[in-house]
């Protein structure tokens, strides 16, 4: 049976056993993993500060930030080593656009994976009719697989930059009482990046299923039927060349008779029975 009629009965699993329906079952999970390990990240690094004056001293620094990863906005105070005097630093960075921009992807295409699946199941009559379904699914599907490829690789550079802004050694650099060579500072420890780093894993997941989906639906479009209805083409024309039955053309002798001769197109040939007839037989 067929993709079409297995999609035509109402209110049951079976299409989740087909490639349309289960590849919209893995979107919609995968989806869930992406915008999950990014939007729910926190991370901390923390660096040490060891003044001459020991008193000044402060070795375990914290530094914490979060999704959406605004690190401008994200303070820490640093010893000046100057008594007890401290500073109120900032990071360096905003990359919330490219982080926002890619778990509003992955909502929108959770959302949507998961609408198209009840869809299938229970509204098959509804989505087949006019065809206007199938044609509206493969728009979204095509959309989708294009920002998913931009958003996660929008993420991936944005990411590469919060490493860098957000290591020990970088952060290190401003701090004022670091940049004396009598004191001396160190990183205790630097974020975890495995959960950042699975968000950018599935999001080249999900442009990949996203992706490899849009033949599935395009099959459910009338333009996939109407092109299977004539697999060869046209009838091809003949070339004007006409299967003619020979034509025999005849040759007379001289004695009246009538013999068939070859196909039109061949010299005919005129042969004469006997001799000459001699001028006493005709007198």
């Amino acid at each position: 049976m067929d993709s079409a009629n297995q999609l035509a009965s109402v209110g049951t699993f079976q299409v989740l056993k087909l490639p349309l329906g289960f590849i919209r079952v893995l979107e919609w999970l995968f989806a869930i993993f992406a915008f999950a390990t990014c939007g729910g990240y926190t991370g901390q690094l923390r660096v040490s500060v060891d003044c001459m004056q020991k008193a000044s001293s402060n070795l375990s620094i914290g530094i914490n930030f979060a999704y959406p990863f605004r690190l401008h906005q994200v303070s820490f105070e640093a010893p000046l080593c100057e008594g007890m005097r401290r500073e109120r630093l900032f990071l360096i960075g905003d990359y919330s656009s490219s982080a926002e921009f890619f778990v509003t992807i992955a909502v929108f295409a959770f959302l949507y994976s998961l609408m198209a699946t009840i869809v299938y199941i229970f509204f098959q009559n509804k989505y087949r009719e006019n065809n206007r379904g199938p044609l509206i699914d493969f728009v979204v599907t095509v959309v989708f697989s294009f920002m998913w490829l931009v958003s996660s690789s929008a993420w991936a550079k944005a990411l590469s930059d919060v490493k860098v802004a957000t290591d020990p050694d970088e952060v290190q650099l401003l701090i004022s009482a670091c940049k004396d060579q009598t004191n001396k500072c160190g990183s205790v420890h630097g974020p975890r990046w495995s959960g950042l780093n699975t968000s950018v894993v599935f999001g080249f997941l999900n442009f990949v299923l996203w992706a490899g989906n849009i033949w599935f639906v395009f099959k459910e479009t009338g333009w996939h039927k109407g092109a299977a209805k004539y697999p060869g083409g046209a009838p091809e024309k003949q070339g004007g060349t006409f299967n003619q039955q020979p034509y025999n053309q005849g040759s007379f002798d001289q004695s009246g008779g009538y013999s068939a001769q070859g196909d039109l197109g061949q010299p005919s040939e005129y042969n004469q029975v006997g001799g000459p007839t001699s001028y006493s037989n005709q007198m």
